[in-house]
């Protein structure tokens, strides 16, 4: 009797627990990983090394803690994380997403090479932070739609709104704030004084990181739908067609002198 009770009594215990556990709670912790977002956009190829794991991303694919995101040429990735911030990965990158707590606003990211372009709310939470570092130094952002590069010892900032603390690996900073860049190598004590950009350098931040829908933001270029482009081609063309025969047709029929008056001398015949 005593066997049957204690049999019910593990099935009922079994029972409340699924409950009570959401599933995708289980699987989180089966896979080993904690959330951070999701591959919302991408143009292939884009890999993902989950521990042992090299995965193929595609849309909707969950980022997890330790994640690392590789694009080869021509692939991009757009990260929406959890908080809100979206991360535009572009193409021959490889970007960590070391850590990101939503709710604390705790981010670190590692771009060992490559571009990215990310736009990050506003940090309200004590003790949050969004950071970002390369083997050059670190961008520490308040909130903000900024551009970040790192390649041969050289890491690029561009700012298209908010402030960016702006590291060395030495610790020396500076502020650099909307339409400014700074860059920052390798073996530099402190960065370079914040400047404007110059256009290339904007135009290549803007579509080295862009996929699909241009993003909001300072020099961010608009892509034109196709039904846009028609209207644009006719607002332009036929104007070019119609006016110049309108103005033929507006022009006084030039009528023959000897037809209204034939006495005129040069009218008659000799």
């Amino acid at each position: 009797m005593r066997k049957h009770s204690r049999f019910a009594f593990g099935l009922a215990f079994l029972l409340c627990f699924a409950i009570v556990v959401p599933v995708d709670l289980l699987s989180q912790n089966a896979s080993g990983g904690q959330r951070a977002g999701e591959v919302s956009k991408l143009i292939p190829a884009v890999g993902i090394q989950r521990s042992s794991q090299t995965l193929t991303a595609a849309a909707k694919t969950p980022i997890q803690w330790e994640d690392l995101l590789s694009t080869q040429t021509g692939g991009r990735a757009r990260v929406a994380l959890d908080d809100g911030s979206v991360l535009n990965v572009g193409s021959e990158t490889s970007l960590r997403v070391v850590k990101h707590d939503g709710g604390a606003q705790q981010t670190d990211l590692e771009l060992t090479y490559g571009r990215l372009r990310s736009q990050v709310p506003k940090i309200a939470k004590p003790g949050g932070k969004f950071e970002v570092r390369t083997p050059a130094g670190v961008a520490g952002v308040v909130g903000t739609d900024f551009y970040l590069a790192y390649a041969n010892g050289v890491m690029q900032l561009i700012v298209f709104q908010g402030t960016v603390h702006f590291c060395t690996l030495m610790g020396q900073c500076v502020d650099v704030t909307e339409g400014l860049s700074s860059t920052a190598r390798i073996n530099d004590a402190q960065p370079s004084a914040p400047e404007k950009p110059t256009p290339e350098m904007l135009t290549d931040a803007t579509i080295s990181t862009a996929i699909g829908r241009s993003m909001r933001g300072t020099g961010t270029p608009h892509h034109f739908t196709t039904l846009q482009i028609v209207g644009i081609v006719a607002a332009v063309a036929i104007p070019a067609i119609v006016i110049p025969i309108a103005v033929r047709k507006s022009r006084p029929t030039q009528i023959d002198p000897c037809v209204l008056n034939p006495r005129l001398p040069q009218c008659q015949k000799g």
